[in-house]
């Protein structure tokens, strides 16, 4: 479907914002992407996030700069639809085998900083997310296991126009703990993905685990409904609450169908009236 024919569609989910991804879109050019942008406010949404796949640890540095331009036109186009503070994520780039974690930590900060000013001119906020590997990727996301994520974050000190768009599913598919990640970054959360994830009959965490401790998408860790899977939801709205969190949450749900993510949907929103409200 178009992105339009998906804006018109959304229209029937009790949503307050719709997310758009880069590669939803058939042009980058400014009218296309106003025309976009006029379709979701139509809608009754609002932008809150444009979710970028930038890749900063090629080995080639034609392809980093390339990624940094890339990045920096995806600032613009999210100041377009979402106006001021809407969050355009941000990744590290994918796990290349001769990448070292010394070199590829290196470049990612070297990348990341060059792109905040722009971020900070747009008055949009970069979100490094904890992610597994976008769909047209050959390696899995560079910075997916907690450690480097953090050792990541660290490394760059920017806190109004740079923070952690937080996935706890994608902690799981790491192989990590949810909560513990968000416990460490909790007061630089500046977005959430709330999808949820369930076990196959029959298997689990540990008959998936790889050899470096991740689980990737494997066909037994199934997409559900948010709020019936692994998660502990109750638990992760108390450490929101706790930092006074006023950021979006959005749904990644909708595997099986609009009535699952309707009821992914509904059960956000008692989660927001029970520790929000």
């Amino acid at each position: 479907m178009t992105v339009f024919e998906w804006i018109e569609m959304a229209k029937s989910l009790p949503a307050d914002g719709l997310e758009m991804y880069e590669g939803f879109f058939t042009s980058l050019d400014d009218d296309y992407i106003k025309e976009v942008g006029d379709a979701i406010h139509s809608a009754g949404f609002e932008m809150p996030m444009l979710c970028c796949s930038p890749n900063f640890t090629d080995p080639d540095p034609d392809e980093r700069k390339k990624a940094i331009e890339k990045e920096a036109k995806m600032i613009h186009i999210t100041k377009l639809l979402g106006g001021d503070k809407a969050v355009c994520r941000v990744l590290t780039g994918q796990r290349y085998p001769e990448v070292s974690r010394e070199q590829g930590l290196e470049w990612v900060k070297e990348c990341i900083e060059q792109l905040i000013p722009v971020a900070r001119k747009h008055n949009i906020i970069l979100g490094l997310e904890n992610h597994y590997k976008d769909g047209f990727w050959k390696y899995p996301e560079f910075a997916q296991k907690m450690d480097v994520f953090l050792d990541v974050l660290e490394s760059i000190d920017e806190r109004e126009y740079f923070g952690v768009q937080y996935d706890p599913s994608n902690a799981i598919v790491a192989g990590d703990d949810p909560i513990e990640l968000l416990e460490k970054v909790a007061d630089r959360v500046v977005s959430m993905h709330a999808s949820d994830r369930y076990l196959a009959d029959g298997v689990t965490l540990e008959d998936l685990k790889q050899s470096d401790g991740t689980l990737g998408y494997s066909p037994s860790l199934k997409h559900g409904v948010t709020g019936k899977g692994l998660n502990d939801y109750d638990k992760i709205f108390q450490i929101l609450r706790d930092v006074n969190y006023n950021g979006w949450i959005s749904i990644e749900d909708g595997m099986n169908g609009m009535d699952e993510m309707r009821e992914s949907l509904e059960f956000l929103h008692t989660m927001r009236d029970k520790y929000f409200k």
